[in-house]
């Protein structure tokens, strides 16, 4: 997921990828396969074709997961223009588990400096395994909530939208606030989302409470009852 800042180059074939999860303090290590030869040329395709990859490796596991992201959002009726990565949202003690379903496919399993998710590469695209979002740990609930959506005819669970957009500006602080990334996600699932949800769970913040009044001012949303 963009917004953190962690997008980076595709892994190339590492003989063995180190993965630090084990609750004992001992490293797993996971040997890496080699990547499909053949990508699509379009980009926005080849990243399709990685989520629909790992969504289908992780419903043949029985994993709880959900889709998030910027691929969600076309799942959701979004824009198909895809320039970063796939995400999916997985509870965080199933992160070994997961872990393990992907190297047993042949895909390099690598841990980054944040401890809030997993990196891999499929079809040359960069995936991120998160259990984490915008700070807080995935939970069942949020698991249970997500609606399964086909994505570019693989069925698979993708966040609900009112969950995707409090995910998405939860994130924003001083530190990180673009707004002009997640204005284009609000407008095209606005009509589906649960605003007075998103407004109680994280429009305290000065951040996300700036963005909705932007929401508002644009006429994207509508203002709260008794507000002008």
């Amino acid at each position: 997921m963009t917004h953190n800042g962690e997008d980076t180059a595709p892994l190339r074939r590492p003989e063995v990828t180190e993965l630090r999860l084990a609750s004992d303090g001992t490293g797993l290590e996971f040997s890496s396969a080699p990547e499909p030869a053949q990508l699509p040329h379009d980009r926005s395709q080849a990243i399709l074709e990685a989520a629909k990859e790992i969504g289908s490796l992780l419903k043949r596991a029985g994993h709880p997961f959900a889709l998030a992201g910027s691929v969600a959002v076309y799942a959701h009726g979004g824009s198909r223009y895809l320039q970063h990565d796939a995400d999916f949202a997985i509870l965080p003690d199933d992160a070994e588990a997961v872990a393990a379903t992907l190297s047993e496919a042949g895909l390099p399993v690598r841990t980054p400096p944040e401890d809030w998710l997993l990196k891999t590469t499929c079809h040359g695209q960069n995936i991120d395994i998160i259990f984490a979002l915008a700070h807080q740990p995935v939970t069942r609930d949020m698991l249970d909530r997500a609606h399964v959506l086909p994505v570019d005819s693989v069925l698979m669970p993708v966040l609900s939208p009112t969950d995707l957009i409090r995910s998405l500006i939860s994130a924003f602080s001083e530190h990180y606030c673009d707004f002009g990334s997640v204005l284009p996600v609000a407008r095209a699932v606005r009509e589906k989302v649960d605003w007075d949800e998103v407004r109680t769970t994280c429009g305290g913040q000065p951040m996300p409470a700036a963005f909705l009044f932007l929401l508002e001012r644009l006429n994207v949303i509508d203002a709260r009852e008794g507000q002008p």
